[in-house]
């Protein structure tokens, strides 16, 4: 590949054909090179192309500093409320845990995005109702519909968040992209921090502990439960700041684990066919199934972002919409399982809402599915596919609402 390079020097063209085919032997070849090319003006590009490094981390103006500090304090004092008012913190924490989280990150992009006011009125009336309405549900272990609404109302704050990200545009397929790749990167981030403070917790401890000092409840009770509220904001300051710090690691991590879950998926429904497990009167395990659905939904839609973000393979496609497949059937099951069980039953809050959410994960990844079909025979551009992964964002806030806000007054708060 030397000679070639020397070549085609000033062949920009083939030069990128080249790098794109075998980006790691390029790279060792052109370098091998570079020395005899140096006065060229394309291998010097070239040279910066590969070989510029930057290593540090860009941590912002200092008014954009000051103004994480200060949501970081105002995400802690929100968790901090039960000590302050002497409320149950496990209580407080099964109601408000979104609150601690979303109307934070919601501000941050508010101000980045410098947003006009009648754009983020809205996000905030709904915050404050969904606080007031949810705080005045007493708690009730017992209430399917008060369960369901501490499940479903982090994923319609979410929703509003994704509103604010995407700057009130709804139509704009690209900035909800970007929003559902920034999920990707945020838990990816928010997990690094988190393993970190643990190691840092534990080495903490452990130090006091030589010194014969017990601090763990002072440490979780004062120390941790800053530094908890405090990951959200500084995972996304860091994502928004340095997006090269997780671009690289977001795409790799679909690209290994969608074919391990595709085998993984397609082993456990032959399991379930031959085993001949009966899924129609096993609350439970029709229970673990559906989060299993919940779980490979969301990967399929994450890799799905990453492929119409980066130049992808057909093979990649192909194996994506070979998961999509085989999650329609795994969906099919458990909607008949569940039909099965309201015909059986009768009608319930769990029952209409696993029905509901089943539902709307069928008819999406039909959409998606019939989308990459399409592409994958030329009749369609990855940017149709996107614009059918995000076409049911707004349904499934919708139903979150929903099930928040309407189900409990439907079933009388039982």
């Amino acid at each position: 590949m030397e000679n070639e390079i020397k070549i085609n020097i000033n062949n920009p063209k083939q030069l990128e054909k080249m790098y794109r085919e075998n980006k790691a032997i390029f790279i060792t070849s052109f370098n091998a090179v570079f020395q005899e090319l140096r006065d060229e003006p394309a291998a010097q590009a070239w040279n910066e192309r590969l070989n510029y490094k930057d290593e540090s981390v860009f941590w912002g103006s200092k008014n954009e500093i000051l103004f994480i500090v200060v949501a970081a304090f105002i995400g802690g004092l929100i968790a901090k409320i039960p000590s302050f008012l002497g409320l149950e913190y496990d209580v407080y924490m099964s109601k408000n845990i979104g609150f601690v989280v979303f109307p934070i990150l919601t501000m941050y992009f508010i101000w980045k995005q410098q947003l006009a006011v009648h754009k983020f009125i809205l996000p905030f009336i709904l915050y404050i109702g969904s606080a007031i309405f949810v705080n005045s549900l007493p708690y009730n272990e017992n209430s399917s519909t008060f369960i369901l609404t501490l499940m479903h109302l982090p994923i319609f704050l979410w929703a509003i968040l994704g509103y604010t990200f995407t700057g009130g545009d709804l139509k704009n397929n690209h900035k909800t992209i970007a929003f559902l790749k920034f999920n990707g990167n945020f838990v990816i981030m928010t997990g690094l921090i988190f393993i970190s403070g643990m190691f840092f917790t534990g080495i903490t401890i452990a130090l006091f502990e030589l010194l014969k000092t017990d601090i763990k409840d002072f440490y979780f009770e004062q120390i941790a439960v800053w530094g908890l509220a405090a990951m959200p904001i500084l995972s996304t300051f860091l994502i928004q700041n340095n997006p090269e710090l997780v671009n690289k690691i977001s795409p790799t991590i679909a690209r290994i684990f969608t074919p391990i879950i595709f085998i993984t998926l397609l082993v456990f429904l032959s399991t379930l066919i031959y085993t001949g497990v009966n899924i129609y009167n096993d609350r439970n395990f029709l229970l673990l199934f559906n989060i299993l659905l919940i779980g490979v939904m969301s990967i399929i839609l994450f890799s799905l972002t990453e492929v119409t973000n980066n130049v992808s393979s057909k093979i990649n496609l192909i194996i994506l919409l070979g998961l999509a497949l085989l999650t329609i059937i795994a969906n099919g099951i458990a909607l008949s399982a569940i039909s099965f069980r309201l015909s059986e039953f009768g009608l319930s809050p769990n029952r209409l809402a696993v029905l509901g959410a089943n539902l709307l994960m069928f008819a999406h990844l039909l959409f998606v599915s019939y989308g990459l079909i399409k592409n994958l025979n030329g009749k369609a551009t990855l940017q149709d596919v996107e614009a059918k992964i995000v076409s049911f964002i707004p349904v499934y806030a919708i139903w979150a609402a929903f099930i928040s806000f309407v189900l409990p007054f439907i079933f009388q708060f039982n």
